[in-house]
């Protein structure tokens, strides 16, 4: 199982974490919501627990829960802006669609 930062993800985090003075990471998750099925969830990792991955790319750790992991196996993680708007957004090889508001998305059926 892995899961990639791109450099813009790296600093970003690094950014996010030296303002806010602690923290060992990002961590990511996928929980059950919206109109597609799932969503990302990010937080800041103070810890990382005995049932939590940890990859490392760039100076910077990315924190994911157990349950998380096979939703993101393959996974790239950037950090972009479009316009005024800026957000961590994943390349995922495991999604099959995503809603119109792009909030959500479905997953690809298992083979």
């Amino acid at each position: 199982m892995a899961i990639t930062l791109t450099e813009n993800a790296a600093k970003q985090i690094q950014t996010q974490l030296a303002k806010r003075g602690k923290g060992v990471g990002l961590r990511v998750g996928v929980k059950k919501v919206g109109c597609s099925g799932f969503a990302y969830t990010f937080d800041y990792a103070d810890d990382v627990g005995p049932q939590d991955q940890l990859f490392e790319a760039h100076n910077s750790k990315l924190v994911v829960d157990a349950d998380s992991l096979s939703f993101l196996d393959g996974a790239s993680l950037d950090f972009v802006k479009e316009g005024l708007k800026q957000a961590f957004k994943f390349n995922n090889p495991n999604v099959d669609g995503t809603c119109g508001c792009g909030e959500s998305f479905s997953l690809k059926e298992k083979a």
